[in-house]
């Protein structure tokens, strides 16, 4: 069982940065890749990014791609989503997700562990 937490999230202007982070339990944080979704509200959940479990893929949808980037830290077993030059249609609920492979693919139908999510505000 791995549980998800993530933090982070708040309420910023167009333009600011914030840093999302997710702290994982349990001692296999190595063999899952971490991936980052989003839901805004009326929309269905989407797909951000994610990271392969040894931290040397990654992957990002084209609207944050340039803008957004994954990390990790082992020893705190914590992956983070920095996020640059946000605008109000960033605003959603952002989740952070689990899948035990080697591979970077994470996507919606293949997670094992969901975090419950962070509500990042973006006004204009």
């Amino acid at each position: 069982q791995v549980q998800l937490v993530e933090s982070g999230g708040g309420l910023v202007q167009a333009g600011a940065s914030l840093r999302l982070s997710c702290a994982a339990s349990g001692r296999t944080f190595s063999t899952y890749a971490m991936g980052w979704f989003r839901q805004a509200p009326g929309k269905e959940r989407e797909f951000i990014g994610a990271i392969s479990s040894s931290g040397t893929s990654t992957s990002y949808s084209d609207t944050v791609k340039g803008r957004f980037t994954i990390s990790r830290d082992y020893a705190k077993n914590t992956v983070f989503l920095q996020m640059n030059n946000l605008k109000p249609e960033d605003t959603a609920v952002y989740y952070c997700a689990a899948r035990q492979t080697y591979s970077s693919y994470v996507a919606e139908y293949n997670v094992d562990y969901w975090g419950k999510g962070t509500l990042v505000t973006v006004s204009s």
